[in-house]
């Protein structure tokens, strides 16, 4: 019997591409079940957006965000139907909320709901206005080859707000703020020594405080979802293990993700010390486990993308 401990992931936005999971659709109920859920409970043709939508129509966050939550759960329920199961889950970002829907702290449908709310909010950053009518620009971009505590030291003598947004990996950080800030940062940063700095494509600043009345519209769907117990899930926002018992935590802990880092490199340094030594990325593509490498190179990685990466993931870690 296999003695390997695993954790499933669940990849963020960026992940998205043309035709995710149509393999896995059209090879195993599991996944056509899932995706008929998010249907029914979204009123979107989901299978339609994932499998024929073009990159740009995909792209778009409230589009991005529901397809990657159908696919990384129909891509877990398929390997779970192989038998696999994980112990604990994580998920980057919006890929959170698919940990939760497969860990069972809420049921699929009603995760669907949440990511079609979050979706639909953070879409709508980039239209924002601040109490005196002036439009929020807020602005995003990728830091490369240089560490927090640098990136950090650097973002302490910029004007106005911009702070770490995402703890990808050891030199791969992403920072958050006002647009203006982010380009100020941008020549700082690349004198203090990092490789590139790569403005993102997004509607706004997303995991930084000006994320402040998403998160709060955020939090009135989060109260009125039905919370259950589930098993462990790592959080973004503490990198730190939520057990069941602790349901109440979420809401809180979901709203303060919008405006939050993501501590990702955190969170799997934190299972790795668990004794978890197996991870399988759920969904689209293959970009947490690239940054499993570089957070520790003797972890496991595997992913479920396809019917063929999942017969190869079950036949592996079931050992």
């Amino acid at each position: 019997m296999s003695t390997r401990k695993i954790a499933a992931i669940f990849p963020g936005q960026g992940s998205q591409t043309p035709g995710m999971g149509k393999d896995l659709y059209d090879s195993h109920p599991a996944a056509q079940a899932v995706f008929g859920m998010v249907q029914s409970a979204t009123g979107i043709d989901i299978a339609k957006l994932c499998f024929e939508a073009d990159s740009a129509t995909l792209t778009l966050t409230q589009n991005a965000q529901l397809a990657l939550y159908a696919t990384s759960v129909a891509a877990y329920e398929c390997l779970r139907s192989a038998g696999v199961e994980a112990e604990v889950f994580a998920g980057h970002s919006v890929g959170e909320y698919a940990a939760l829907a497969c860990a069972g702290w809420v049921s699929i449908e009603e995760g669907a709901k949440l990511v079609q709310t979050r979706g639909n909010l953070m879409a709508a950053v980039g239209e924002m206005k601040d109490a005196n009518g002036n439009p929020v620009v807020g602005g995003m971009a990728a830091v490369l080859g240089l560490e927090r505590d640098a990136i950090q030291a650097v973002l302490d003598t910029v004007d106005g707000v911009v702070v770490i947004a995402n703890d990808n990996c050891p030199g791969q950080l992403v920072i958050s703020g006002e647009k203006s800030a982010v380009e100020a940062a941008a020549p700082k940063l690349t004198e203090a020594g990092a490789k590139r700095v790569l403005p993102l494509n997004v509607s706004g600043a997303f995991h930084s405080p000006l994320m402040e009345t998403p998160a709060k519209e955020m939090r009135s769907a989060l109260d009125a979802a039905s919370w259950s117990d589930g098993k462990t899930v790592y959080a973004n926002v503490t990198a730190s293990a939520v057990k069941a018992g602790e349901k109440g935590s979420w809401p809180q802990l979901l709203e303060d993700q919008l405006r939050s880092p993501v501590r990702w490199t955190e969170s799997v340094q934190a299972m790795l010390a668990d004794g978890f030594t197996d991870f399988v990325e759920c969904g689209a593509g293959q970009v947490l486990v690239g940054l499993l490498k570089r957070i520790d190179r003797e972890a496991h990685g595997h992913s479920v993308i396809d019917a063929a990466s999942l017969d190869v993931t079950v036949g592996v870690v079931k050992g």
